[in-house]
């Protein structure tokens, strides 16, 4: 049985505050048992600035990742957090999951799906992936917000193997998201029998409000933990996927699937 913490984090708080403030969430969480620990989707950098975003992206080798790998290291808690991605000439909406024993061993995923005008116009599409990375015994997927509400991303990480899905996400505040947030991530769970991590940033920063209400869904469907809609929020769930055996058993979705010639 794994513990892990999902991150709720306010988008009120100035940029260079943020790593301090993942890193403060990161040594709390491992004081409540978490050996995981998820955050929001550019928790590292905001969301909504705009054009900084492009100049001030990191490479998976940068500061951030240093920082975060101390942290790691010092707390005993592993962490998945979204950045700004300097990729070259390109730049990525990525998520770097840093694992405690080898914290400078960074698995980068990039955002497959970009949405919107605002993601288009400052980061590129990376497509689809599949990220797979052993955390805390656990093989954990990533993926990054809108990514997520595509089941086809979600069924693909699971039929490679995946038990827990971590989602950084920036989830805008609307009558949609809540919809996301409360009924999407827990189908995705179920109908494809995985853990979803699902971490999303709150309140509002200079370009957006968020919807917060992240949570951690497990493969019944069931939500195991959820943080309201505003604030700073840690939120916690063990995860054992044996316990979900006879979910998995009376909704056998990805074998027949697989039976059937769909995946």
């Amino acid at each position: 049985m794994t513990k892990i913490a999902v991150f709720q984090m306010s988008a009120a708080i100035e940029s260079a505050a943020r790593p301090q403030r993942i890193t403060d969430a990161m040594a709390k969480a491992a004081e409540a048992g978490a050996r995981l620990m998820i955050a929001p989707e550019l928790a590292l950098s905001g969301y909504g600035r705009g054009a900084p975003l492009t100049r001030e992206a990191q490479r998976p080798d940068g500061p951030w990742a240093q920082a975060l790998g101390a942290a790691a290291a010092k707390h005993g808690i592993s962490v998945i957090a979204g950045f700004p991605e300097d990729a070259g000439e390109l730049r990525h909406i990525s998520a770097m999951m840093v694992d405690r024993t080898r914290p400078r061993d960074v698995t980068v995923y990039r955002k497959g799906c970009l949405y919107g005008p605002y993601e288009k116009g400052l980061f590129t599409a990376a497509g689809p992936s599949t990220i797979i990375a052993d955390m805390e015994g656990l093989k954990v997927g990533c993926l990054i917000c809108y990514d997520v509400e595509f089941p086809e991303n979600v069924r693909r990480l699971a039929v490679a193997g995946a038990d827990l899905i971590a989602v950084p996400t920036a989830l805008p505040k609307d009558a949609a998201s809540v919809m996301v947030a409360r009924h999407t991530i827990r189908a995705r769970a179920f109908e494809s029998q995985v853990f979803i991590a699902y971490a999303d940033n709150s309140d509002a920063d200079e370009g957006f409000a968020y919807q917060g209400l992240s949570s951690i869904a497990a493969p019944d469907g069931s939500v195991l933990a959820e943080a309201g809609e505003g604030g700073d929020a840690l939120i916690y769930a063990d995860l054992d996927p044996a316990t979900y055996a006879d979910s998995n058993a009376a909704n056998p979705y990805l074998e027949d699937a697989a039976a059937q010639g769909l995946i």
